[in-house]
């Protein structure tokens, strides 16, 4: 594989069905030479957690500005036209990248190489098989946890599993088809979203998410949430509950 695209994402979390993009960095390369890179940040709509800012070191406030995930779309799958993906772990970059390409109404189906399974063959006898892991057993200058770095490293890597372990017979050296099925989220209705602000009004909740951005399970799950605990709304369920 000489033509291809290198990518890694940054998210909220691990379940693309819930969980948010935060951060999309990839690096192209065209018959063996890097040929362009991408990167942007994502806002996710809500709140980060900690943790995520700990992993990542990305903070609230350099989301605050960042295009939200259907305005950066366009230009990632652009990007990526219709080149194979490497990644590490790459069905986990894929299923967010797919949720948003079919949230978005758009076709979005890629073969890829994955550096992880190339890993897991021919290097068992390692602790692990992280990327961050692996970059210090090659010796690969790597800034663990961005997107466009670990999209750097992801290809460096690459080059080393084919230096020292390719073969032609070998079908985890050749891109296959990436599986995630997923379906299109509705977006929260406007009865939804009337019935969230005032229920936030009333009981002087400040959420962790945008409504306006809300699916309709979210809104739903959320609506059953406050109305289950108005009689007595806890503090420190949501960030600055009024005490009762």
């Amino acid at each position: 594989m000489n033509s291809y695209v290198s990518i890694d994402l940054e998210t909220t979390g691990l379940n693309p069905g819930r969980d948010k993009i935060i951060e999309i960095g990839a690096v192209k390369v065209l018959d063996g030479e890097r040929a362009g890179t991408f990167s942007s940040l994502v806002n996710p709509g809500r709140k980060l957690e900690p943790g995520i800012t700990e992993l990542t070191g990305i903070r609230e406030e350099d989301l605050r500005d960042a295009p939200y995930i259907e305005d950066v779309l366009e230009g990632v799958l652009d990007f990526l036209g219709d080149l194979p993906l490497l990644g590490h772990s790459i069905l986990f970059d894929y299923s967010f990248l797919k949720k948003a390409a079919v949230n978005a109404k758009k076709t979005f189906e890629k073969q890829a190489v994955d550096t992880l399974k190339i890993a897991r063959k021919y290097l068992p006898e390692l602790e692990s098989r992280s990327l961050e892991y692996l970059c210090r057993y090659y010796h690969i200058t790597h800034q663990a946890h961005r997107a466009l770095t670990d999209a750097e490293a992801t290809l460096v890597l690459y080059d080393r599993l084919k230096e020292q372990f390719y073969s032609r017979e070998d079908s985890l050296f050749c891109p296959s088809a990436l599986v995630f099925k997923v379906k299109r989220d509705q977006p929260a209705t406007k009865q939804q979203k009337e019935k969230l602000y005032f229920l936030t009004a009333r009981h002087k909740i400040v959420l962790d998410v945008e409504i306006e951005r809300l699916t309709r399970s979210e809104a739903s799950r959320l609506t059953d949430l406050i109305l289950s605990r108005s009689a007595k709304i806890h503090r420190g369920i949501f960030p600055e509950d009024s005490e009762e």
